[in-house]
């Protein structure tokens, strides 16, 4: 059910940054709540592996926000406190988004932390 859900979320995101703004992006991860369930101890990684069971379906690439959008909504929706990060570095320049839990950045394969500075954490 996640892999569908993470799917469809692939394309709302696609439809909302066609029609809207970044700012209306961004306020729309800023007010996801936190859904109140128990958490179980594989949550984080089965959305982890739906969101990129997902990506690789999806009928184009899915960026770096596009991937952060979706699964720091589902992350929310399973009960998970996360938070999706915008960072930067200044030379050369590149800017990048990931999603934290606890303060550990998931689902990336480098130290995003250590390479980007963070812009704004939602």
């Amino acid at each position: 059910m996640l892999f569908v859900q993470a799917l469809v979320m692939l394309f709302v995101y696609d439809i909302l940054t066609t029609f809207r703004s970044f700012k209306t992006l961004h306020s729309t991860v800023k007010g996801w709540k936190v859904t109140e369930k128990l958490l179980a101890r594989d949550d984080v990684n089965r959305v982890c592996a739906a969101v990129n069971y997902a990506c690789v379906w999806y009928p184009k690439r899915a960026l770096c926000l596009q991937r952060c959008f979706v699964t720091t909504y589902l992350l929310r929706k399973q009960g998970v406190c996360a938070q999706m990060v915008l960072g930067a570095q200044k030379l050369p320049f590149k800017a990048h988004a990931w999603v934290e839990v606890n303060g550990r950045a998931i689902n990336e394969r480098s130290d995003v932390q250590a390479i980007y500075g963070v812009w704004e954490r939602c």
